[in-house]
């Protein structure tokens, strides 16, 4: 606590007066009253003394905000009514009655004042307090309110002479009387010499308030990001780790004192934990601390960096857990350097470590963006400090120890809201985790894993690889991560919806609702969610009218699409009409035991995660694809422990015999029957001489209508009599267990899908075509009608790459053109007609659109996940995530 007594006429501390030329410098410095950026000014005095004329002046020159001072006297009005009562001059039945009602109105205009108090210090706002507070406890209860939220209080006392007071009051409107202005006085009096035991973090005493300069002071966690930010992991020691990262980070190395530069202005944050446990402690922390006293970085308060710096304070520390190489270190040091040297480092290196904030917050254009807290940080702390945010910052959430002594880490970042990317360490996880827009990128460098930096704006993580496990922990926190991996999901994180973060820049909320069906659907029909890696996307049709007169799709307008987000060079390939299957094949059964906790050849499961065939069948298909791939050295050849494939599985009645019986047959026969009845006796009705020319030729083209609906169908199924009647046609090839091929060419995808089709038997190749000019857009528009007059369903155009970007926006990773005859069984056999076709080309897509954007990020984020061997539930959320947009209210045709 601070405590000031400013005013004309005091001697400063030296005992020299405003008078004297060199003390009057000093004066004037006392003179200006810093004021915090957020929490309470209680002004204290008595009536009269100038509080509100104090206020009044600052908000008129500009220092503090018309709303950002409140009064006792504006609540009594708001609560009460009445800006003054007065009983004095009443019989003595009428005044106390007046009184005990002004008394019950002041109590509740003071909890009123009280609870906006509450809310604006949450929101770490500043506000004034213009009351008296001649009393202990009046002060107290606001101290207790700013200390509940974080927030700094101060006090402001008003000493203004009796005399002077008494002069004041009778100039009022309102005068409060004498004896009451001489009671406050005696009561100021005796708050003049308790007023420093209250706990203010200061307080300023003013006797000539008018020649004081009131300054607002910024919020010294807040500071503009710039061109941007490197965050940079939980370092521990690893000196030559963080070098590699650095440079590659784009950071030079300039100038006699060999400080590291970015040449775009970019600067670098630590969140902490910099030292202790590796092999080169002391040269990290001299990094940071040089790099920060030159502005060129930032680093933020942590576990260990606490506790080197209260041993640098001389403070009676157990230095563990890898502290004790810093002292070792600086022992060495002292040796080589010498005591001058080594007590001058570990001066710089205290006072840096001591004045580490708890967290920083990096804004831009003035809004908050990401928050680097070491441990993690709840959202109500956000850009305030205190000892428990302090320690909050520094060891996280922890709910006890485990019965080896170690903590017990709660999963505070289910709870963030508040919109800024929180960005931690502290707890080591063997990749870059997001969750719910909070990123851990301690990814355990000294434990042998890697060292990472999360660049802002970009939203992108960097890592290097250790160069050793420098710990040597038998049971380290990667170790422990990695037998961690098949602990089932913890379903609160996601029954009130969720969030899940993808690297194609998509960040994909799922509501609370759609979240729970998509979890009772995962209980009860889906394979086991940790054999479940991939739910393929939906794909919309072209996302404008048909262009071309008497079709609803047509390729001419996925064309357009494309070229017009800039893409040169498309793929068309045929578009099977079968069922979608995604197929897990493993190298063997101890590769699987591996990925998905159970040994297993693989799986086949539908678009929904359900199996795609009934036990026996899965694993007689699986059985023929394993041996035929290893045959081909498949497996060996790639150094892969897995394959995962997209697919369609042909005949189309394979999986959807009942739908095609009770909806498609079933229509198609009474439609044939019914049409053909009307059309005989309407061509018997025009034999007997009479005009219905027109209906019978309406007729016809229904019965046609019919025949063409009967024949799509049919042209997707035949008979299943043995394993060998199926065929699999791959499309896409995901990923092997070195990585996925979202950067691979669909024509390299089409390539793999021959290799696999030259493999086995059951495979199948798909046609495709390459369009990069005019020409091949009309080839490949000849090439659609001839399929499709031949009954085959359609084509689907892809850009060259599975993601195309234009600027910062993906664009649609597929677009799906049917053709007239097949949409016979989507939209209706009389779809056609120009009544219906003219209604129908108004079909609203964008929902679609966006579904197949979210679903296609999903889906490429949890195959990559997987491929990390990141935990079940982490791989889950993509999977759960894509199913609850399924279940969402999307038109079916589309």
């Amino acid at each position: 606590m601070r405590d000031n007594h400013l005013g004309a006429g005091k001697e400063n501390d030296t005992g020299r007066t405003p008078h004297d030329p060199v003390a009057g410098r000093d004066y004037k410095k006392r003179r200006k009253i810093h004021l915090p950026h957020a929490g309470i000014v209680v002004l204290v005095g008595p009536s009269n003394s100038g509080k509100s004329t104090l206020l009044e002046r600052l908000v008129e020159e500009g220092v503090i905000k018309r709303t950002e001072a409140v009064s006792s006297d504006q609540f009594r009005m708001l609560v009460g009514d009445d800006e003054y009562v007065d009983w004095k001059n009443r019989p003595r039945s009428e005044a106390d009655v007046i009184y005990a009602e002004y008394q019950q109105v002041s109590a509740k205009a003071f909890e009123a004042m009280e609870a906006m108090l509450a809310t604006r210090c949450r929101l770490n706002k500043l506000t004034w307090v213009d009351a008296t507070h001649l009393y202990t406890e009046d002060r107290q209860r606001l101290i207790h309110l700013a200390r509940k939220a974080h927030v700094p209080v101060i006090a402001i006392v008003l000493d203004v002479p009796e005399k002077e007071l008494l002069e004041r009051d009778a100039r009022r409107d309102y005068p409060r009387g004498r004896q009451r202005v001489k009671q406050q006085v005696q009561q100021f009096k005796r708050t003049l010499r308790s007023i420093r035991e209250d706990g203010f973090d200061a307080n300023y005493v003013l006797k000539q308030p008018d020649e004081l300069e009131f300054v607002r002071t910024a919020n010294p966690l807040m500071v503009d990001m710039g061109v941007g930010i490197d965050i940079i992991g939980d370092i521990h020691g690893c000196y030559d780790e963080m070098i590699k990262l650095i440079i590659r980070l784009g950071y030079v190395k300039e100038g006699e004192n060999g400080l590291y530069r970015q040449p775009e202005g970019r600067k670098l944050v630590s969140v902490g934990d910099v030292s202790s446990r590796g092999p080169a402690s002391l040269p990290c922390l001299l990094f940071w601390q040089q790099h920060c006293a030159a502005g060129l970085a930032y680093m933020v308060d942590s576990n260990h960096g606490w506790k080197i710096a209260r041993y640098l304070d001389g403070r009676d520390v157990t230095l563990s857990h890898g502290d004790e190489f810093v002292e070792q270190e600086l022992s060495e040091l002292e040796r080589e350097h010498g005591t001058e040297t080594a007590q001058q480092i570990r001066t710089d290196l205290r006072e840096f470590l001591l004045n580490a904030p708890s967290h920083l917050v990096f804004s831009r254009n003035g809004v908050r963006q990401v928050v680097v807290a070491h441990a993690g940080i709840r959202d109500h702390f956000i850009g305030k400090q205190s000892k428990r945010i302090q320690d909050y910052c520094r060891y996280g959430d922890v709910d006890g120890t485990d019965e080896h002594g170690r903590p017990l880490r709660k999963d505070w970042y289910v709870d963030h809201t508040s919109g800024e990317c929180i960005v931690w360490g502290h707890d080591p996880r063997p990749y870059p985790t997001i969750v719910n827009d909070t990123v851990n990128i301690d990814q355990g460098v000294v434990f042998g894993g890697m060292l990472t930096a999360w660049r802002m704006p970009e939203r992108e993580s960097v890592s290097v690889a250790a160069l050793q496990d420098y710990a040597g922990d038998p049971d380290s926190p990667l170790k422990r991560w990695e037998q961690r991996r098949f602990a089932p999901p913890n379903l609160r994180k996601f029954k009130e919806g969720f969030t899940v973060q993808t690297g194609s820049r998509l960040d994909v909320s799922i509501q609370g609702e759609v979240a729970r069906t998509a979890i009772d659907t995962f209980s009860h029909f889906t394979v086991p969610l940790e054999e479940l890696v991939y739910i393929p996307p939906t794909m919309s049709p072209p996302p404008v009218a048909s262009s071309v007169e008497g079709y609803l799709e047509h390729p001419r307008d996925a064309f357009h699409y494309y070229r017009s987000q800039g893409v040169t060079r498309m793929v068309a390939e045929k578009k099977h009409m079968g069922s979608r299957a995604i197929l897990l094949l493993f190298r063997d059964q101890e590769a699987a035991k591996q990925r998905v906790g159970r040994a297993m050849l693989g799986n086949i499961v539908t678009r929904t995660g359900r199996s795609f065939f009934d036990p026996t069948t899965e694993q007689n298909v699986l059985t023929r694809l394993h041996a035929d791939l290893t045959a081909d050295g498949y497996f060996e050849r790639h150094q892969t422990e897995f394959v995962l494939l997209d697919a369609e599985i042909v005949p189309w009645n394979l999986k959807a015999r009942e739908l095609i019986a009770s909806q498609y047959a079933h229509v198609a026969e009474a439609s044939l029957m019914d049409r053909g009845t009307v059309l005989d006796k309407l061509r018997k009705a025009e034999a007997a001489g009479r005009d219905v020319g027109e209906w019978l030729q309406e007729t016809e083209v229904k019965l046609g209508n019919a025949t063409t609906f009967r024949d799509v169908f049919q042209n997707y199924c035949w008979d299943v009599k043995e394993l060998g009647d199926i065929r699999i046609a791959p499309f896409h090839t995901l990923a092997h267990s070195t990585g996925t091929f979202w950067d691979q060419k669909h024509e390299w995808h089409m390539e793999q899908n021959r290799e696999f089709a030259r493999m086995s038997s059951f495979m199948m190749e798909t046609e495709y075509r390459v369009i990069t000019s005019e020409a091949d857009e009309a080839e490949v528009i000849r090439w659609w009608d001839e399929m499709t007059a031949a009954g085959h369903e359609g084509i689907v155009i892809k850009p060259e790459t599975f993601r195309t970007w234009n600027g910062n926006k993906m664009i649609q990773p597929a677009i799906k053109v049917r053709g007239r005859a097949y949409l016979h069984i989507i939209y209706g056999m009389d779809y056609l007609a120009p009544e219906n076709l003219s209604r129908l080309t108004k079909r609203k897509t964008s929902k679609k659109e966006r579904h197949a954007l979210m679903e296609s990020a999903l889906g490429m984020e949890g195959v990559e996940r997987f491929v990390r061997r990141e935990p079940v539930e982490r791989v889950h959320e993509c999977v759960l995530a894509t199913l609850a947009l399924e279940s969402e209210k999307v038109d079916p045709r589309l």
